[in-house]
């Protein structure tokens, strides 16, 4: 068997020099030359080969051998049937010229093949079709098979342009594999052309390179566009790739009638974790409500996250609404259970708005502040469920923002006041504590209900000084008023998103203000603080060492509103209060309710063996001082003993009873 070579090829003028050295060597040295082309190649061929000597004018070879040219324009209909080869007939044409050049001769055969001639002939089609390479590897197999029966060499000839694609690589070395040996797109000698072989392979490192270099641009490319279009903390699609994707779940839900539904996710409490447990620890809470999201959504569906703790989910072609408030029910449920963050677990719920297309709104923008709204309303009614959006909503949005913007003024023209409220003991009826309420008299609106204005205050930071102010002026009130009462305490509230913001420095601050310079130490603060059972719920180390500093200080910590949230009896014995209040909706029917007394001295009962006072709230007619003094309860606040009032009327109300 003699070798089988393969030889690529940029252009005829290429292939026309290779077949005449092929061909030519092979006369020159006296043997048989068979060359497989396009009448238009042998044409140009032929010429070539007399004007070296090797052929007479009758195309004759000179000097022994034989010159065999093998038109493959009329050879193609003779060994193809339909668009294939067939390799029988490939056999009895093909092979019929190669079995007579070699029968009985003793010389060498020299094949040259152009594969494009085989298969195409004359009408210069490109390899790179539909079934042209398969049908070439065919051919190569064939000649193979005619190398093992007869004597001769064959180099094949290949056009670049038949792999011009990355993809087409696998079939590239499936051709090299099938021959001997490779013969690249140029013709050299390797001990004469050294300099030029040196610059080529220069010049392909250079190219390499390049190629490289491109990549790596391609991919630094890729990840830009990546992080401009998803969120870099969660993998999930940023605010830009949310809106472009809900346009267009809203123009397919457009074309196919269906609804569909933008859900709008505010996590509750997520700064409290932020400031006390640091940003890592809320960035990695952050990936792993994502991940939560994702499993909730078809791959049809998109979850956002928007920034900090908002996250959006869109499902679109909704043949069924009502799947829409299932959805929700499962996120929130799930948003509720403890996140694993490190050696802390973290406890959050969510605030869920949910809007519909067409029904709400039918542009993106209307249907992101739709939802957006249907949020908040969430938020009012106590976190950790969903809302619907409803028309009504909108003009709602607008009054809280134009009434968060009048708090802002509000707070900067001192137009709040504080109003203190007493606390009188139920066997005595001495005053002996106050409630400081925060009051609102609007130059225009008339007083403005602090449910009103507090959540706005939480939702915009207003809080926080606000709070310090309340503070501040409760401190100054209650050591004025000492003078009557060396025991007065003025309890201040401070809500869950102020608690867990006083830290480090500001703790500080209200520790030394309140039981610094001016206290005696033979006396308590001249303020306490009250707190919700919200607060202890999703408390962690930072607020148990917070708590812990206050009651080190000697300031005294009541429970408000006992009863009306999730009444814990687990909370009570891990933290160390000293008051609790029975929220008012217990007593407020306490004389024609048994059961509502029944629950009242339960909860004073228990309070007691756990060491706590209990202060009764909204105690409005004797009948009801009396149940509960028979109760023991400790202390009483309601109209019964005074309404809230400013400062100089408590004050002057003080005085009278201690006069009295």
């Amino acid at each position: 068997m003699g070798g089988h070579f393969v030889q690529f090829y940029e252009d005829d003028i290429f292939l026309l020099t290779a077949l005449a050295d092929y061909i030519g060597a092979a006369l020159a040295a006296g043997d048989k030359g068979i060359a497989i082309a396009t009448r238009e190649h042998l044409d140009r061929l032929e010429p070539t080969l007399q004007a070296r000597g090797l052929l007479d004018a009758n195309m004759a070879a000179i000097g022994g051998g034989e010159y065999i040219p093998i038109d493959a324009d009329q050879l193609l209909t003779l060994f193809t049937h339909g668009d294939q080869a067939d390799e029988q007939r490939f056999r009895d044409t093909v092979g019929e010229v190669v079995m007579k050049a070699t029968e009985a001769y003793e010389g060498r055969v020299f094949l040259f093949g152009e594969v494009v001639a085989f298969l195409f002939g004359g009408a210069r089609a490109n390899l790179h079709t539909p079934g042209g390479q398969e049908a070439a590897l065919q051919i190569e197999r064939y000649m193979n098979y005619l190398q093992r029966h007869y004597a001769f060499t064959l180099l094949c000839a290949y056009p670049l342009s038949a792999f011009p694609a990355p993809e087409d690589a696998a079939q590239f070395h499936e051709v090299c594999n099938l021959h001997s040996d490779v013969l690249p797109a140029e013709s050299y000698d390797p001990e004469a052309d050294a300099p030029a072989m040196r610059r080529t392979v220069a010049s392909l490192q250079q190219q390499a390179f390049s190629l490289a270099a491109a990549v790596q641009d391609r991919r630094q490319i890729a990840q830009a566009l990546h992080e401009v279009n998803f969120d870099r903390l969660t993998g999930l699609p940023n605010r830009n790739v949310f809106q472009d994707r809900l346009e267009m779940d809203i123009r397919k839900a457009h074309r196919s009638g269906l609804s569909l539904a933008l859900l709008f996710i505010d996590l509750d409490h997520f700064k409290e974790i932020n400031d006390t447990m640091g940003h890592a620890t809320g960035d990695l809470l952050l990936k792993q409500v994502g991940q939560r999201l994702l499993t909730y959504v078809r791959e049809t569906d998109t979850v956002a996250r928007l920034g900090g703790d908002e996250f959006t989910i869109t499902l679109g072609e909704l043949h069924d609404v009502a799947s829409v408030t299932e959805v929700a029910q499962k996120i929130r449920n799930d948003l509720a259970k403890p996140f694993r963050l490190g050696n802390e677990l973290a406890y959050i719920s969510a605030s869920i708005g949910i809007t519909l297309y067409p029904r709400d709104a039918c542009s993106a923008g209307e249907l992101l502040r739709n939802a957006d709204q249907a949020m908040y309303q969430s938020k009012d009614r106590g976190r950790n469920r969903f809302s619907y959006f409803t028309s009504g909503m909108q003009e709602i949005a607008q009054q809280r923002m134009a009434l968060s913007n009048e708090l802002r003024r509000a707070l900067e023209d001192r137009q709040l006041q504080v109003f203190y409220q007493p606390i009188v003991e139920m066997d005595s009826g001495r005053i002996c504590k106050a409630e400081a309420l925060l009051r609102w008299p609007h130059p225009e609106r008339g007083p403005i209900s602090p449910l009103e204005f507090i959540p706005i205050a939480e939702h915009t930071g207003l809080i926080m000084a606000m709070g310090n102010w309340v503070f501040h002026e409760a401190l100054d009130q209650a050591r004025r008023w000492r003078a009557y009462d060396r025991e007065l305490t003025v309890n201040v509230n401070v809500s869950p998103a102020q608690f867990y913001h006083v830290d480090n420095e500001s703790c500080r601050n209200w520790l030394h203000e309140c039981c610094g310079d001016g206290e005696r130490a033979d006396h308590p603060p001249a303020v306490g603080i009250e707190i919700t059972e919200g607060l202890l719920l999703t408390s962690n180390s930072a607020v148990i060492k917070q708590l812990m500093a206050f009651q080190r200080a000697g300031i005294k910590i009541a429970l408000d509103d006992f009863g009306t949230g999730y009444s814990s009896l687990s909370y009570l014995r891990k933290f160390n209060l000293d008051y609790l209040k029975i929220d008012q909706s217990f007593v407020y029917n306490l004389e024609s309710d048994p059961a509502n007394v029944a629950l009242c001295e339960a909860i004073i009962v228990m309070a007691h063996k756990l060491g706590l006072k209990v202060i009764a709230e909204g105690v409005e007619s004797p009948r009801q001082q009396q149940l509960l003094t028979d109760a023991h309860c400790d202390f009483g606040q309601g109209y019964l003993f005074g309404r809230p009032l400013p400062a100089a009327e408590f004050e002057h109300l003080l005085r009278d009873r201690v006069a009295a």
